[in-house]
C-alpha cells in the first residue's frame, strides 16, 4: 500500500512487517479516527487545523518504519537478543499506528470535561484487548499475544527500552509526526525541525547498569537537531496549543458538557443524548460499542441540538459556540508572548473572585460565564528515555551537554487566564488590568 502524505511525501507499507498496518486500516476502530480531529477546536484560531487522528496514525507508523530502519543499521554491535527482529518491528509499527485508537471526540476535551470519564489511554488498551473489537481480531490473527505486547508498548513497557521509548518517550514517533503535521496544518513554522538528520543521528546508549541499550543521539552530529526538536515542542505549546482562542473554545465546550451532565443528573430530557454520554453522566463506564459511536460529528451534532434545550444557559452556550462567539480572556502573568493584556499584580484566586462578582452584577451565572483557565506542559522532562553519546566519553543526558536544554530542562510552561463572556469585557479590563 502506497499513500501520499502532505508531511512525509510517499508513505509505503509494502513489507511483511508493516503489512499489519494494511490489515488494521479497514477496522472500524481505526476508521473512526477519520472523524476525530487531531487538534480539536484549534481550527477556531488556525483555520487549516482540520487534520485528523487518522492521518496522524499513518504518519506515526511511517516514522516508526524510519526509526527501525535506522536502528537496524547500527544494531550489529548488540547481542542478537537485543536487536530489532522482524517480530519486534511488527509490534512497534502496530503500536505506533494504534497509539491513539482510543481517543475521544474533540481531542482531550471529552475526558477532561466529564468527571469520572476514562482517559483515552484506558480506551486504547480496552480496544486492543477486547475480543469483540476488530483491531483485536486482526492482531490475534497474527499472534495471540500480540494485543498485549502492543498495549504494553503503547504504555511505555518493553524489555528493550529503546523500543518502548520510540513509542512513548521524550523523543518518540508520536511527537515526531504531530509537531510537523500540526505546524503544517496551522501554517506556522514553530514546529519545524530536521527529522531526517535527527534519525540519521540516532545511536544506542546504555542504561545505568550498562547492560540494556537505550535511545541516544550522536553528540557530534545530532545535538543541534535534538535541540531544535525540543524547542519546536516548546514553541508549539506556547504559540499554538495554548492559543487564547483555542483555550476559550475548549473552555466553552467544557462548560457545555458539564452543564449537560448536570441537566441529565437532574432528570432533564435533552433533545439529543448520545448513549455513551448518558452513561458517563450517570457515573458509569460506557460499553465499548457505545463509546466507539462517539466522535466529533456526533458530539457537535448533539451540541447543535442542545441549542433547543429547555435550560436557557445550556442553549445559550451552544449557540455561542456554533456562531464562534467565543469567550474573551485576560492573562494574569506578563512575559508569555501572546501580546494580550496581562496583569501580574493579581493572583488567580483573587482575579476569579473579582470576575465572579462582575458576572453576578451583570445578571450572569458566575459559575458558567466566567472561569479560570490554567494550561501547563513540560516540553522537556529530564528523564532517561534519551541520552547523548560521543565517540569518546560516557553517555550523558542532553541537558548536560547543551546550554539550551539545560535551561529548558523540567521547565513548565504555564498560561493562566480569566475567561469570561464577551459582554463583560470592559468591566473585566477595568477591574483586572492595571
Amino acid at each position: 500500500m502506497i499513500l501520499r502524505d502532505p508531511i512525509h511525501g510517499l508513505v509505503a507499507f509494502e513489507g511483511e512487517e508493516d503489512a499489519i498496518v494494511t490489515r488494521l486500516l479497514g477496522t472500524r476502530e481505526v476508521q473512526r479516527l477519520r472523524r476525530i480531529r487531531q487538534l480539536g477546536l484549534t481550527s477556531f484560531a488556525y483555520p487549516g487545523a482540520e487534520h485528523t487522528r487518522f492521518s496522524h496514525a499513518i504518519g506515526a507508523a511511517h516514522v516508526m518504519r524510519l526509526f527501525l530502519a535506522r536502528l537496524r543499521q547500527i544494531d550489529s554491535a548488540l547481542p542478537f537478543w537485543q536487536r530489532v527482529t522482524s517480530e519486534r518491528a511488527r509490534d512497534a509499527i502496530a503500536a505506533a499506528f494504534l497509539h491513539d485508537v482510543g481517543h475521544g471526540p474533540l481531542s482531550h476535551l471529552f475526558e477532561e470535561a466529564l468527571p469520572g470519564a476514562s482517559h483515552h489511554e484506558q480506551w486504547t488498551e480496552r480496544i486492543l484487548l477486547d475480543p469483540s473489537s476488530e483491531v483485536h481480531k486482526i492482531l490475534v490473527a497474527d499472534d495471540s499475544y500480540l494485543p498485549q505486547r502492543v498495549a504494553d508498548l503503547v504504555n511505555g513497557k518493553h524489555p528493550l527500552p529503546y523500543l518502548s521509548n520510540a513509542v512513548s518517550g521524550t523523543f518518540d514517533v508520536d511527537r515526531c509526526d504531530y509537531l510537523l503535521r500540526d505546524a503544517h496544518a496551522t501554517g506556522v513554522r514553530y514546529g519545524d525541525y530536521d527529522l531526517p538528520w535527527l534519525l540519521r543521528s540516532l545511536r544506542f546508549g546504555e542504561d545505568s547498569t550498562g547492560a540494556i541499550p537505550t535511545l541516544a543521539i550522536d553528540g557530534a552530529k545530532g545535538l543541534a537537531a535534538i535541540e531544535a526538536f525540543l524547542l519546536a515542542r516548546f514553541f508549539m505549546f506556547q504559540q499554538v496549543y495554548f492559543h487564547k482562542s483555542t483555550r476559550a473554545a475548549e473552555w466553552m465546550i467544557g462548560a457545555i458538557l458539564r452543564r449537560a451532565v448536570a441537566q441529565v443528573r437532574d432528570g432533564v430530557r435533552l433533545p439529543t443524548l448520545p448513549k455513551a454520554f448518558a452513561t458517563v453522566a450517570a457515573g458509569d463506564t460506557p460499553e465499548l460499542e457505545d463509546y466507539l459511536e462517539l466522535d466529533d460529528q456526533v458530539l457537535l451534532g448533539a451540541i447543535h441540538d442542545w441549542e433547543n434545550a429547555s435550560d436557557p444557559v445550556l442553549a445559550d452556550l451552544c449557540k455561542r459556540l456554533r456562531a464562534r462567539a467565543l469567550f474573551k480572556s485576560i492573562e494574569l502573568y506578563q512575559g508569555r508572548g501572546d501580546g494580550y493584556e496581562a496583569n501580574e499584580a493579581i493572583d488567580p484566586a483573587t482575579a476569579l473572585a473579582t470576575a465572579k462578582e462582575i458576572a453576578r452584577a451583570a445578571g450572569l451565572d458566575p459559575e458558567v460565564y466566567v472561569g479560570l483557565d490554567e494550561a501547563s506542559d513540560t516540553p522537556y522532562p529530564d528523564d532517561e528515555s534519551l541520552t547523548v553519546v560521543f565517540s569518546r566519553g560516557r553517555t550523558r543526558r542532553p541537558a548536560e551537554v547543551s546550554f539550551l536544554l539545560d535551561r529548558l530542562r523540567n521547565e513548565t510552561i504555564t498560561r493562566v487566564r480569566v475567561i469570561f463572556a464577551p459582554e463583560l469585557r470592559e468591566a473585566m479590563r477595568e477591574a483586572l488590568i492595571r
